[in-house]
């Protein structure tokens, strides 16, 4: 049985990170709504998270402590002042907001919570209230400049609160503190790795699946590469895959990655649907009513795909575990899943039961168990790709001509990312074709021409991004070559805008 941590989320939004700080040890842990969870007997110690209520709100969030028993527990902020106000300390509003960096005054390290921790190490803090007195039987263990209660221990009990993020890089120790906790603490072990997810998954896959045939929809990225290879080991050719070509794949992508696939061993079926989808789309410009139209005809294309082979009984999807956080709120079940990375018709439509093997790993896990996997790495370290494709990146109504102008302006700067090395600095890339014409000089004469948009963007996660610097002489190059290159194009423009408050796509 696999020890695991259980994360219980309250509503931080560094709840995700304190989830992959923990992995970064190699050990399991899950993150589930402070008002929904087990305690199983592989649990070995229990997070309680920050938020961004206060605890001196009417109805804030509240849980019964006893249900967590006589397991370890690491109070993070809002976590830490709950443990205090339910024990009878006192919690009160802060004279000044406390966010930013402070160091530790007093850090009293024989506690197992803050061994190796130095006094004057850098911690970053991000609370509106502050622990004005601790409860009977806590006991102080580090302090701040302008904090009294900076960490704190209930006396003969694993308990442990602490006001600052650990999980942030601004808390320079922080990674020792929740090494401190998970590994020496809870005595959970570190045997978690990318070959043991590997060895386990396909095992619980050869169960679940048995001798059923499964149909999957392969797109060229990583996640369903990876979900793909995974099944393949379990079950071999029972494995149906299915690349659907909408039309709004980059440039020579459905060739290149079928070609990919075949050196994978992947069964897989290529299904040239360009001019479904650019019927469908005729005449549609509004972002919203593209998504709806690529969505449907994709279901409808890959149904009929389906309908072909025999007696399949699963459909298989590469949902990872942000989908899958994402999809649960804090107080219950939110409303959708992202629509780009589940379509979320098909197992209703198809009356087929899901399998989906990648959804408790992190984006960076996935890559991670690729390699385990021996895939490629042009394929793991592919940028994210949007799954309504170039549909999204023609800010205007789809027509083939304006696909074949955005594919090659795509290709040259995707190419010329590559060959100048600068590819795997950017988390995501690529073209925007503007509803807008421009006038320029071409030789003597004047034209009246495309504007496109470059974006380069780097992000840990794809919730925050900032855009790229890159180098004006390299933009430069690119700039001259498209313009020189892609009939219908007569300026480029770069975009540098951050999210927030800009998104990474323009649509």
């Amino acid at each position: 049985m696999q020890d695991k941590i259980l994360i219980l989320d309250f509503g931080s939004q560094y709840t995700q990170l304190i989830a992959r700080r923990v992995r970064e040890l190699n050990v399991y842990c899950e993150i589930h709504p402070f008002s929904k969870f087990e305690i199983t007997p592989d649990v070995k110690g229990v997070i309680l998270s920050g938020g961004p209520c206060s605890v001196l709100d009417e109805g804030s969030p509240d849980m019964d402590m006893e249900e967590l028993g006589e397991l370890p527990v690491l109070g993070i902020c809002y976590g830490a002042q709950l443990l205090v106000k339910k024990n009878g300390g006192t919690v009160a509003k802060s004279n000044h907001r406390e966010y930013g960096r402070a160091n530790l005054k007093t850090v009293d390290s024989h506690f197992d919570l803050l061994k190796e921790i130095e006094i004057g190490s850098q911690v970053w803090m991000s609370h509106g209230d502050t622990i004005t007195n601790l409860p009977d039987k806590f006991q102080l263990i580090s302090a701040t400049e302008s904090i009294p209660v900076a960490a704190y221990k209930i006396e003969g009990k694993p308990v442990y609160g602490i006001q600052f993020h650990p999980e942030v890089t601004h808390t320079t120790q922080g990674k020792i503190v929740l090494r401190n906790f998970v590994v020496h603490i809870c005595g959970a072990s570190q045997d978690w790795t990318p070959d043991i997810f590997v060895e386990e998954t396909v095992a619980n896959l050869k169960k679940q699946l048995g001798d059923d045939k499964v149909v999957l929809g392969l797109s060229g990225g990583v996640d369903s590469s990876v979900a793909a290879m995974l099944i393949h080991q379990a079950i071999g050719k029972n494995l149906y895959c299915i690349f659907v070509d909408n039309g709004l794949l980059r440039k020579d992508e459905f060739e290149g990655v079928l070609k990919s696939y075949e050196g994978l061993g992947l069964n897989v079926k290529g299904v040239d649907a360009k001019s479904r989808f650019y019927d469908e789309l005729k005449g549609a410009s509004d972002p919203e009513k593209k998504r709806k139209i690529i969505g449907r005809v994709f279901i409808e294309v890959f149904d009929e795909e389906a309908k072909s082979i025999k007696d399949v009984k699963w459909l298989g999807q590469g949902t990872i575990y942000p989908d899958v956080i994402e999809s649960v709120s804090v107080n219950g079940p939110s409303v959708t899943i992202k629509s780009h990375h589940n379509v979320g018709g098909l197992p209703a439509k198809m009356n087929l039961k899901v399998v989906e093997p990648l959804n408790t790993l992190f984006k960076d896990e996935v890559r991670n168990v690729g390699r385990s996997l021996e895939i490629p790495d042009f394929i793991l370290g592919r940028h994210p790709f949007p799954g309504p494709g170039l549909g999204i990146r023609i800010l205007s109504d789809i027509t083939p001509e304006k696909v074949r102008i955005l594919q090659d302006v795509d290709a040259i700067f995707i190419n010329g990312l590559k060959e100048e090395g600068l590819y795997d600095e950017v988390w995501q890339a690529g073209a925007m074709l503007l509803p807008v014409q421009s006038v320029g000089v071409m030789g003597d004469e004047r034209t009246y021409e495309n504007v496109v948009a470059l974006r380069a963007v780097a992000s840990l996660d794809g919730m925050t991004a900032d855009w790229v610097h890159l180098p004006y002489e390299f933009l430069g190059r690119i700039s001259n070559k498209i313009i020189n290159q892609v009939k219908g194009v007569n300026r480029v423009v770069y975009d540098i805008s951050s999210k927030p408050p800009a998104t990474i796509e323009w649509e």
